[in-house]
């Protein structure tokens, strides 16, 4: 039994989502400590209260929106300043940690702080993330927009944190790998349990998942298709015609997602990848500003399984267009590849210390004449 030590990013379920799925798989054997930020936070530590899995809330790094909906970097730079402030004594208490429990490995899924402690004290650390995908996927496919934006974006993730023993990138696309990249592993994304096992159909209804905002256009679109529309993510409201508002529920969402005929939601990798493992085309609307989720539409695109327009440029005939041509999106889709979970452990397995303590016991090949 290994002691795992693992962090997330707290913006947005995605990340939170992706590290249930790891806790799931790795605390029936191991010991495992999580260390989660905002959102994260509150969506996890409920999750394990009262387990042997400890949710340890960190300070964490969030975009900031603006009075018209739109990331706003100004505000966004304004935290990163304060998380700055904070990182020293974030590190110390991390460090104490790290020498307290004596952890075998650690792993970050885009969070900064915990690879830096892991380093300060010798313990070796994986990156299970999304975004390093701007590290290591060869974008030259992108609108010329979009590549000048990856660059600067690819720029920022490598100052998260180096020095990994290895990197996992999670994803719902499968670019090509950039030359030279070495202990990069492409896999899918990470599904919880009862993703792998919902029992999907056909059904009437369109689902639509925000965070925390979306256009009016997007609404009035939605109504004026006359399907029954369930919405999630903007928190409970008075039904408008057949579309009907919902608080979070983990468990009714994957059962309305499980049985719709298509989700509408932004453009976040998580969300996107689970819809099309369960085999539901996916309108993605990519929030203003937000060019990684405007990258991520490029590829659904693509690939054929969806349609994707920056939410900025929503029209209702890109609503119109999308359900017109579903049937088509739906033999597009290839779920094989998107259960990510089974690589991944793979990948943790190869840095555990029993995995590595076998390979040094394993004798050297002898060359045997032809």
């Amino acid at each position: 039994m290994a002691k795992i030590f693992l962090s997330m990013s707290g913006e947005g379920r995605g990340h939170a989502t992706r590290v249930r799925a790891l806790v799931e798989a790795l605390a029936t054997d191991h010991t495992v400590r999580v260390f989660a930020p905002g959102d994260a936070h509150a969506f996890l530590a409920p999750l394990y209260a009262g387990t042997k899995v400890e949710v340890e809330r960190l300070p964490g790094l969030c975009f900031a929106y603006n009075g018209q909906q739109r990331l706003s970097y100004p505000a966004t730079l304004g935290g990163l300043l304060r998380y700055l402030r904070e990182l020293p004594a974030t590190l110390d208490r991390l460090t104490a940690a790290f020498e307290q429990e004596r952890p075998d490995l650690a792993i970050t899924d885009f969070e900064p702080a915990l690879p830096r402690a892991a380093r300060r004290c010798g313990v070796p650390y994986l990156s299970v993330d999304h975004q390093h995908f701007l590290r290591t996927y060869d974008l030259s496919t992108l609108p010329a927009r979009l590549r000048w934006r990856a660059a600067y974006m690819g720029w920022i993730v490598g100052a998260f944190y180096s020095g990994q023993v290895e990197t996992v990138v999670s994803s719902f696309y499968f670019a090509p790998l950039r030359r030279g990249c070495r202990r990069v592993t492409q896999v899918g994304v990470l599904l919880r349990p009862e993703v792998r096992a919902a029992r999907t159909k056909n059904g009437g209804h369109l689902v639509a998942y925000w965070r925390k905002f979306v256009d009016e256009r997007v609404l009035q679109a939605l109504e004026q298709t006359g399907l029954e529309v369930r919405v999630y993510g903007l928190g409970a409201r008075p039904p408008r015609s057949r579309v009907t508002f919902h608080p979070v529920s983990e468990k009714q969402f994957l059962a309305d997602l499980a049985g719709c005929r298509a989700l509408v939601c932004t453009a976040g990798n998580q969300l996107v990848g689970e819809a099309l493992y369960l085999g539901k085309p996916v309108l993605a609307l990519a929030e203003t500003n937000n060019f990684e989720q405007e990258i991520n539409g490029h590829f659904l695109q693509a690939s054929g399984a969806g349609a994707a327009v920056p939410m900025r440029r929503f029209a209702p005939s890109d609503l119109h267009g999308f359900l017109a041509g579903l049937d088509q999106y739906r033999r597009r889709i290839r779920p094989e590849r998107l259960d990510g979970l089974p690589e991944v452990l793979t990948v943790l397995r190869r840095h555990l210390p029993e995995r590595r303590h076998a390979a040094r016991q394993v004798a050297k090949p002898q060359l045997v004449a032809a």
